[in-house]
């Protein structure tokens, strides 16, 4: 199969992936099974019918509602679904059919996932950072990065990021960020590798500054507010993987 024709399929099974990836983000939190019981409304219990778990359109059909006791389904449903596909025809478009495109494809529900997560709940569980890590080492033995980088990013990400936690403990004396952003960003270098994984921090600090310094002129934060750092870790690792590269060699020609 060449390229172009994967592009479609992928995004539509992006789509029935994303609707997946929707139980994970609800369900992991909570420390129930994402395979059983089958999708349910989250207030009234109702078990959802299949024509209710048609991506993005049921949502759209039910006005974003739910059929029976009328309680309203978040827009962060379609959202997960659509940002699912757009990143699977991506993928076929970079990467085509290729070992690559998938260990990426599943790098990228991970992130998604993390992303929702520690956006609604403030944290990045251990059941998808710790395989994560497993899982991009093991693939880097047979694709880039190539397992030195990959086992430089495991040490550096993860090193890194608890130092400046653990200093920002001792000076503070308080929490600046949590285990779970050290682990994520060890599962970044996994996967990635070590350059990129020190483009994503750069990518996820400066964006995180952004919006900081916004919130707070905008009065609805202070310098005291804590800001999910693991969902700019996410966007950050998905910049990187996707313009990551090309931005790595245009700065290195200036040393060269």
């Amino acid at each position: 199969m060449t390229t172009l024709p994967l592009v479609p399929v992928l995004a539509a099974f992006g789509l029935l992936v994303g609707s997946f990836l929707n139980v994970c983000i609800h369900r992991v939190p909570r420390r129930e099974s994402i395979v059983w019981p089958a999708s349910r409304c989250t207030e009234c219990g109702r078990h959802l019918a299949w024509y209710e778990n048609v991506p993005v359109l049921s949502w759209l059909v039910l006005r974003g509602r739910c059929r029976t006791c009328g309680a309203g389904i978040s827009s962060m449903y379609p959202l997960v679904e659509l940002t699912t596909a757009v990143l699977f025809a991506a993928g076929a478009w970079v990467y085509g059919p290729s070992g690559l495109l998938v260990v990426r494809l599943v790098f990228g529900c991970a992130l998604i996932v993390l992303f929702a997560i520690d956006l609604r709940h403030r944290i990045l569980p251990d059941v998808i950072t710790l395989p994560g890590i497993a899982v991009g080492f093991a693939a880097s033995w047979f694709l880039p990065p190539g397992w030195i980088s990959s086992a430089i990013g495991i040490v550096a990400g993860g090193g890194m990021l608890f130092a400046i936690a653990e200093a920002y403990y001792r000076v503070r004396g308080q929490d600046g960020l949590g285990m779970g952003d050290v682990k994520m960003l060890a599962m970044i270098g996994a996967f990635l590798g070590w350059p990129l994984m020190f483009l994503t921090l750069v990518f996820a600090s400066f964006a995180g500054s952004i919006v900081g310094v916004s919130l707070i002129a905008s009065g609805r934060g202070s310098m005291q507010a804590a800001l999910p750092f693991g969902t700019f870790l996410a966007v950050g690792a998905i910049a990187a993987a996707a313009v990551g590269d090309p931005i790595l060699a245009w700065y290195l020609a200036f040393y060269r």
